[in-house]
């Protein structure tokens, strides 16, 4: 595995994320910002936030496919959320836990959450982009 997760002394310990990513591989991968179409492009969960994270997780784990990688590779998350605020926290771990639940995996490497005014389409929530590195 080229991604190492740790959570450094001195900063705070987040349960659904790692503080550090340390890569050892050569191959990064970029991918897009994922939002919650499916792959006719229909908009999946329409005013439901954590269906639109579990959509949103469900590409980025295609996309990394496509390059022959998975979650275990991912060394950064980028979320960008439509009007966040933090009462909407739980929805989005749900999306991430269902997700998660799906692909059987634990994903928890650095991320950065960012309030947006709007994405691509009104109907759009959350986008979710990834860098992973492998081996």
């Amino acid at each position: 595995m080229a991604i190492t997760l740790k959570n450094a002394d001195g900063l705070p310990k987040i349960d659904v994320y790692r503080q550090v990513a340390i890569a050892s591989g050569s191959k990064l991968v970029f991918v897009a910002g994922q939002v919650a179409w499916d792959a006719e492009g229909v908009t999946i969960g329409e005013g439901d936030l954590a269906a639109q994270v579990e959509q949103g997780y469900l590409n980025v784990a295609t996309a990394l496919a496509q390059a022959g990688g998975s979650f275990d590779d991912v060394a950064k998350l980028t979320f960008y959320v439509v009007d966040w605020t933090p009462d909407k926290m739980p929805r989005l771990l749900e999306g991430i836990s269902r997700a998660a639940a799906k692909l059987g995996v634990t994903p928890v490497p650095p991320a950065t959450l960012i309030g947006v005014a709007a994405l691509d389409v009104p109907e759009h929530l959350v986008e979710i982009e990834a860098t992973a590195v492998l081996d």
